[in-house]
């Protein structure tokens, strides 16, 4: 059972271009809020467009954590993310304010809420021999290995998923057991979670979604582009939407219509994507409406006000 002495947080869920940055800035201005970003991409450094982060005013406005901190060729994980919020979670609630999460990214939003399991470190001196003996041996050679040090991680993890089964092979030697015996998850204590997820008419979000794409290339998003890679080169973090679409133009001599037209349906499916995952979140108060409506706005806040 939680403590209704225990601290608040608002966990604002939802599909990109639902609104949820338009909702988190009604709530925390009306609550005294600060906001902490739940997105992979917008933790970077220089990808702004891309990303439709806040706009600097407001970020002015509100305070907003887990935005700008880390450069575009560093690695960030969902663990880093999970460390990272939990604290700005501590900070808030020590200054009594309502922290609100808010973002898309639903494997950071699930690392900090139930935790990721507390595995050994990465060994690329092992790992770069997993990978020689699978190109020597074969795809299969890895899941077979697997097979015979944990029989029940084989069985959940893909025969072609090498990355996963590097990790669970990994796992299994260092720590000398099966990796299913090791599985520990470190949920998210001392808060109490409110969770409110938007999900507006479906045509209208593609609406949206499909002249926020066209706003970012007018805006500048291939320059944008064009100095991270200059600066970066081909790194991973390009790879995210819009990104990588502007890189083929780039790269690629792909007309900027079609860029602009293939990162519109790549923002559908991805709209799509996590509404099946925030679906299968635990106590979703569901609004059908955007983020800015001001009935939307209404609903959430008697929300936060019953739980308080």
């Amino acid at each position: 059972m939680t403590d209704e002495r225990e601290p608040l947080a608002v966990l604002l869920l939802g599909p990109t271009g639902s609104g949820k940055t338009a909702l988190s800035l009604s709530l925390a201005e009306h609550f005294n809020g600060e906001i902490i970003s739940c997105d992979s991409v917008a933790v970077y450094r220089g990808m702004d467009l891309g990303t439709a982060k806040p706009t600097p005013g407001e970020r002015a406005r509100i305070p907003h954590h887990l935005i700008d901190v880390a450069d575009p060729d560093q690695p960030f994980t969902a663990g880093d993310y999970s460390r990272r919020a939990r604290g700005a979670l501590r900070e808030i609630a020590s200054r009594n304010k309502l922290s609100i999460v808010t973002g898309g990214t639903g494997l950071y939003l699930r690392a900090l809420t139930e935790g990721l399991f507390a595995g050994p470190a990465r060994q690329e001196n092992l790992r770069q021999r997993l990978r020689r003996s699978a190109d020597r041996h074969g795809g299969a050679w890895l899941h077979r290995l697997l097979i015979r040090l944990d029989p029940a991680s084989a069985a959940r993890i893909h025969a072609n998923d090498t990355p996963k089964l590097i990790r669970a092979i990994e796992v299994c030697l260092a720590a000398r057991q099966p990796m299913s015996q090791v599985l520990a998850r470190d949920p998210l204590t001392s808060f109490r979670l409110l969770r409110i997820g938007l999900n507006p008419p479906r045509a209208a979000l593609y609406e949206r979604l499909n002249q926020r794409c066209a706003e970012m290339f007018a805006g500048g998003l291939i320059q944008e582009t064009r100095a991270l890679l200059a600066c970066y080169g081909p790194i991973k973090a390009l790879d995210s939407l819009g990104y990588r679409q502007a890189l083929s133009v780039l790269l690629k001599g792909v007309g900027e219509r079609v860029a602009i037209a293939e990162a519109q349906q790549g923002h559908r499916n991805y709209a799509k994507r996590q509404l099946t995952w925030f679906r299968r979140e635990p106590g979703v108060h569901w609004i059908e409406a955007f983020g800015d409506d001001p009935e939307a706005q209404s609903i959430a806040s008697g929300l936060v006000h019953t739980n308080q």
